[in-house]
């Protein structure tokens, strides 16, 4: 049986057997798969740490029936600071459940993975104030998955100038004057516009790259989480681990 080597993340991990566990791993290539780790639970194994929750790693691996079966793995990056910071795991959860809703198997998931990534490394290495990271990620996410907001004019009467209101409803910037039709439309100052803009259009390795402060921040995180949460149609909350 033919195997195959293949880099992913693991976005589950569930007990099987005495010693053998069941993931669900996120790989560019066929997106979401399960895998059979074969004696992954015993003190010795060679899988030990390569079938941890977070884990990327290369894998090793031949498909079966129903699923993938694990041969053997080389860590590439463990993020072990989520394992250590209760705060920083509890944002690490968060991106990942909404990466299990995004994701299906059988797709060409590399954009995704490689932000997924990028947001993990900036909670678990970075002080980056965590709810920038998520504002950026979901942002960006929606622009991945085909919900990117329109930015260079006002959506509705397309003028250039003045745009300081995000329609929610309409998918992107507005002037004053259309605004006061729209009760969906927030108010924004210029950093958070360009804050948008940058996280929209920014290369893959520089989208974390920026800061924001005070009201704009608040921005940002406001307008993020409510355009998400009504393009994905669904509430995602930041839940406490205990």
């Amino acid at each position: 049986m033919a195997t195959i080597k293949v880099k992913g993340i693991v976005l589950s991990e569930n007990n099987m057997g005495d010693y053998d566990k069941m993931l669900t791993i996120l790989t560019p290539n066929f997106g979401k798969i399960s895998c059979s780790a074969k004696g992954a639970r015993r003190p010795k194994s060679a899988l030990l740490a390569g079938t941890q929750l977070f884990c990327f790693c290369e894998y090793l691996m031949y498909q079966g029936t129903s699923t993938y079966h694990i041969n053997s793995c080389e860590t590439i990056e463990m993020f072990y600071k989520l394992r250590t910071d209760l705060d920083k795991l509890k944002y690490a959860i968060h991106l990942n459940k909404i990466i299990q809703d995004v994701t299906d198997e059988n797709e060409n998931c590399y954009n995704i993975l490689q932000l997924y990534l990028n947001a993990l490394y900036s909670i678990s290495e970075t002080d980056k104030d965590k709810d920038l990271i998520v504002g950026i990620f979901k942002l960006r996410l929606l622009t991945l998955l085909g919900f990117t907001p329109r930015v260079i004019a006002c959506v509705n009467c397309k003028e250039k100038e003045n745009l300081q209101y995000f329609s929610i409803r309409d998918n992107g910037f507005k002037c004053e004057a259309c605004s006061r039709q729209d009760t969906s439309s927030i108010f924004m100052s210029e950093s958070t516009a360009n804050a948008i803009k940058y996280t929209i259009s920014a290369p893959a390795k520089k989208v974390f790259s920026f800061s924001l402060k005070n009201e704009s921040l608040e921005e940002f995180k406001l307008i993020t989480r409510i355009y998400f949460n009504e393009k994905m149609e669904k509430e995602y909350k930041l839940e406490e681990l205990f």
